[in-house]
């Protein structure tokens, strides 16, 4: 069974949904992986050296501060990060060949799209707590995205941990009201 975001919400009062209209790009629409981060403004450098490190599986969470006005991400450092193992990458601002990456084995959670693509400085933080969408995102903590949105769950929980049993048969009863 695939865990869903929102069933893991109603299971656990504690995982945090980000409160932002993400849109979704890649084949993996739905993935989770302990949180690796970035904080950019408009700039490339520091995101293309980390997916070339191994991913492990981890999702890189990038925090452009919303800006729209450059690609942060784009197809060449999605078939980066695919090829490396990150499982997925979450933007709080742009990407740019969302049409390519829709094709690639990575998922992909962004603001939106943007042709032009973000300096390269250097400029930025790696690995510090990033906050947007009303929640803070700390390396390590473990994230889960589906097209419904993203979450972070509590420290030390994983989505395997969650009971998601009960409140599926609960959603289902209610969905099916007061039989007669």
């Amino acid at each position: 069974m695939t865990l869903k975001t929102s069933d893991l919400c109603d299971a656990c009062d504690q995982a945090l949904p980000c409160a932002l209209p993400f849109r979704g790009w890649g084949q993996r629409r739905a993935f989770a992986g302990d949180i690796r981060t970035l904080r950019v403004h408009e700039d490339i450098a520091l995101m293309r050296d980390v997916v070339n490190q191994p991913g492990r599986g981890q999702v890189l969470v990038i925090d452009g501060g919303g800006s729209l006005a450059r690609a942060i991400f784009g197809d060449v450092m999605a078939g980066v990060a695919s090829r490396n193992g990150w499982a997925g990458v979450v933007i709080n601002g742009a990407i740019r060949d969302g049409h390519e990456i829709d094709g690639m084995d990575i998922g992909v959670k962004a603001l939106g799209t943007v042709p032009k693509r973000g300096e390269r400085t250097g400029a930025g933080e790696r690995d510090v707590a990033v906050s947007f969408g009303g929640i803070t995102f700390v390396p390590g903590r473990r994230l889960v995205a589906d097209d419904d949105g993203v979450i972070v769950l509590p420290e030390g929980l994983t989505e395997a941990d969650i009971r998601i049993d009960d409140v599926v048969a609960a959603t289902a009863a209610y969905a099916a009201g007061p039989s007669r």
